[in-house]
């Protein structure tokens, strides 16, 4: 629990830190732009769950959740449309919003994956992509990248990671998760 509540304060801070940036950049509350929490829930985590079988322990490691529609679990907010999952590709091809749905719970424990995943550890990364060149390729395509290091923004190329639109595909065709929105990157911030 202490690290699951350390990582949801730190999102907390981050999500304040973007907001305070946006409102100096643009002169009007983070209200005012419509800077609203779409929805925040941990992966990589364990946690005790109730099924029809009983209260199971359930660890998702490079997964979240995503319960369906009608889930106890899920805030009354989304119990008809089922649980939001963002799903992050890479900061070139841009991430997905998704929902859960019933099928998700009776085949994989209300479970989906939280991203592309990797095709190439970061080390492997660093050895093989120049980070000033990626920089310049994005800004290129419209994509402002700030990074603390060039090796740093090697290791989150988008070459390093499988395309996020076809593990959307697999489990949107399962019937795990249903498409809601393609999200595509216009900036990143890589710490």
């Amino acid at each position: 629990n202490c690290a699951a509540n350390t990582a949801f304060a730190n999102r907390q801070v981050i999500t304040h830190q973007i907001r305070e940036a946006f409102a100096m950049v643009f002169g009007r509350s983070a209200e005012a732009l419509g800077m609203e929490l779409v929805y925040d829930v941990a992966h990589n985590i364990a946690k005790v769950e109730r099924y029809p079988e009983g209260d199971l322990v359930v660890h998702r490691k490079g997964a979240t959740r995503a319960f369906g529609p009608g889930s106890p679990e899920l805030p009354e907010a989304f119990r008809q449309t089922g649980q939001p999952v963002i799903s992050g590709g890479s900061m070139e091809t841009g991430s997905y919003l998704l929902v859960g749905k019933d099928r998700a719970v009776r085949d994989t424990l209300g479970s989906t994956m939280h991203g592309a995943g990797r095709t190439m550890s970061r080390a492997q990364a660093k050895r093989t992509i120049r980070g000033a060149e990626l920089q310049q390729q994005m800004k290129q395509r419209g994509i402002l990248v700030k990074a603390v290091s060039m090796s740093g923004l090697a290791e989150e190329a988008g070459l390093a990671y499988k395309n996020i639109s076809e593990v959307v595909e697999s489990v949107d065709r399962a019937g795990i998760t249903k498409k809601v929105a393609e999200l595509r990157p216009i900036g990143n911030i890589k710490g």
